[in-house]
């Protein structure tokens, strides 16, 4: 990957993520930034592995709602950028001389899934609000931390990805909403209450959506 090529889909143009921040319930917090930007490899493949699942989380969705022809179109086109953007950081991984590691996920989307309803199409709608909510913090952490890091090729990169996690948010929103028969506002104001809340709490691992570093002073 070459950001410092001129073709245009590396020019990233100013996107406007007023719309991330009023739907998401707090910002990122210095401390995270901090921790952040003193570990940037663990950021960076922990990146990777949030693509890969992004992409396999709207496969396994593909699978198993096939009756939902706007669902399926939909997924289909995230599940190509997400692996493109898989692609990508894997190059900017090779660039940098970084090895792949392994390292667990976090608490983050355990943390929001173990709040889905079990029965139908609710289980859907709730998979699918989480996902919504996924995509705005990717969104937001993109911006962050392109405000911040002293990488003028990687701030880019982040800023180039926020066009397009930008729309994923609010793709899953209005699917959300298709396949509800009343308004999801409510529910995605419980989802709100409980991701600001992983955001906001310590937590021990410094991953792409964790929360407030303990180590931090």
């Amino acid at each position: 990957m070459d950001l410092d090529n001129d073709n245009s889909v590396y020019q990233p143009k100013p996107i406007d993520i007023t719309p991330v921040l009023a739907f998401l319930g707090c910002t990122t917090s210095d401390k995270w930034l901090k921790a952040a930007m003193a570990d940037l490899s663990t950021i960076i493949q922990d990146h990777a592995n949030c693509e890969k699942k992004a992409a396999g989380t709207a496969m396994n969705l593909i699978f198993r709602y096939m009756s939902h022809t706007e669902l399926q179109l939909k997924l289909a086109q995230l599940i190509r950028e997400e692996m493109l953007h898989y692609e990508q950081v894997m190059g900017l991984m090779a660039e940098r001389g970084q090895a792949w590691q392994h390292i667990a996920a976090g608490r983050y989307a355990a943390g929001m899934l173990k709040h889905k309803r079990t029965y139908e199409p609710q289980a859907m709608i709730d998979t699918l609000i989480i996902g919504a909510f996924i995509e705005a913090r990717s969104c937001e952490r993109f911006w962050a931390l392109s405000q911040v890091i002293e990488d003028e090729r990687l701030a880019k990169y982040y800023r180039y990805l926020l066009k397009s996690e930008s729309r994923h948010f609010e793709d899953y929103l209005a699917l959300a909403q298709s396949i509800s028969d009343e308004p999801i506002d409510a529910r995605v104001a419980f989802f709100r209450q409980v991701e600001a809340q992983l955001i906001n709490e310590p937590d021990d691992e410094l991953r792409f959506h964790s929360g407030v570093p303990s180590w931090v002073a």
